[in-house]
């Protein structure tokens, strides 16, 4: 048994603590199984980028960084069609069901147990890249784009953007895709839905992973993320889109600046009209999730008819998952919780030993303690293998 160990218990007598590594190696469970790595307690500094200057020096450097994934996963849609019970905003004489186009990229086997991935109010499918990377020799993993965001297409009606609609729309993508139950991963807004889908329809869903999210959320927090986003920003040049949208992503965690740019990529998209990049979502979404966040999100009623398996995890800086919730959560049912240090709303999932355990629960790993802090493995290597192009320029979108 190596001396540097992954795993930190929180509960009980005789808690491992971790200690400094020389090195930071691979460790193997047993032979055939996942792999985890020894804590990265002084990551190397990494030389620093050269000043991106231009848009071309900004697409040469995505075709590397987010190119490692190229040709990995499917890119694929189906219709969403809104119902009329959900349209709040049209007078009742013209409401009729449409459709409307959702994204979603579909890693790993077809015939392999299925994965749903869902992100938080203003995130992008792709968010999800190194964790579907990841699992997908194992798992099928499907990450979704919600409607208004990413690469899904616009509601007609700001008022249509809303949790049932959400809601709505992850029932039909299991549906879309024809098997059932599956796991479903939702970070904050995709948390929310989670937990209202798994006790409105416990049929469609076998366990679910909430990322910093639980059954209340406060009004506070709820606004001050509202404000920020409710806004249209133009970045004129590289600099200012990475300054900005890194401080943006400053409770993420240490995580490396391969990771920052896959999330700032993909959650951005080039404007002729605006002549630089914009936010790649619908405003009216951001203005509609500001005009539903002026109250407290109490979901404690439906947290009570859950009854499949629960991962839960916490940003130990997070503002919206606090510790009266989890504790609430853990008194209810039985929760397995992790915790991860220097990190608030919410974590990316991109570290590998925090894949490491969400593999070993998926696989129901009886020897996993039920609450603990997984501590940050070392950062990824810039490029898996030499260092060439890994995607054309033209490929990215």
């Amino acid at each position: 048994m190596t001396s540097a160990r992954l795993i930190s218990s929180a509960r009980g007598s005789g808690a491992e603590i971790a200690r400094s590594p020389a090195r930071a190696p691979r460790i193997k469970l047993a032979p055939g199984g996942s792999q985890r790595w020894s804590p990265g307690w002084e990551p190397e500094i990494p030389s620093r980028r050269p000043l991106l200057t231009t848009w071309d020096n900004y697409m040469a450097l995505a075709s590397r960084v987010v190119g490692r994934f190229y040709n990995q996963f499917r890119l694929d849609h189906f219709d969403y069609m809104h119902p009329v019970r959900l349209q709040r905003g049209a007078p009742t004489r013209f409401r009729k069901v449409y459709p409307v186009k959702v994204a979603y990229t579909d890693w790993g086997p077809h015939d392999a147990p299925v994965v749903i991935c869902c992100g938080g109010v203003a995130n992008t499918a792709m968010r999800f890249n190194y964790l579907a990377s990841d699992l997908s020799g194992s798992y099928r993993i499907v990450c979704m784009d919600w409607v208004g965001r990413g690469l899904s297409a616009w509601m007609a009606d700001e008022r249509d953007y809303s949790l049932p609609t959400c809601v709505e729309q992850l029932r039909q993508m299991i549906e879309h895709l024809g098997v059932r139950p599956v796991t479903l991963l939702g970070s904050s807004l995709g948390g929310s839905v989670a937990i209202e889908l798994a006790a409105r329809y416990p049929k469609l869903v076998h366990r679910i992973i909430l990322n910093d999210i639980g059954p209340h959320i406060p009004k506070a927090r709820r606004k001050r993320r509202a404000e920020t986003l409710a806004r249209h920003y133009v970045f004129r040049n590289p600099a200012d889109l990475l300054r900005r949208i890194g401080a943006s992503h400053k409770n993420d965690g240490p995580v490396s600046d391969d990771v920052r740019f896959n999330l700032t990529f993909h959650q951005t998209r080039w404007s002729e009209v605006d002549g630089g990049r914009v936010y790649r979502h619908d405003m009216r979404a951001m203005q509609a999730y500001q005009r539903d966040a002026q109250e407290n999100l109490d979901q404690w009623q439906l947290w009570n008819r859950i009854r499949c398996p629960v991962l839960l995890i916490h940003g130990l800086r997070s503002d919206a998952l606090l510790p009266p919730t989890i504790e609430r959560m853990a008194r209810t049912k039985a929760v397995t919780i992790v915790h991860v240090p220097d990190t608030g709303h919410t974590p990316v999932l991109a570290d590998r030993n925090q894949i490491w355990f969400i593999r070993e629960w998926l696989h129901e790993n009886d020897r996993l303690a039920r609450e603990c802090t997984v501590l940050h493995a070392p950062s990824r290597e810039p490029f898996p293998g030499a260092q060439v192009l890994f995607a054309p320029v033209s490929a990215l979108r």
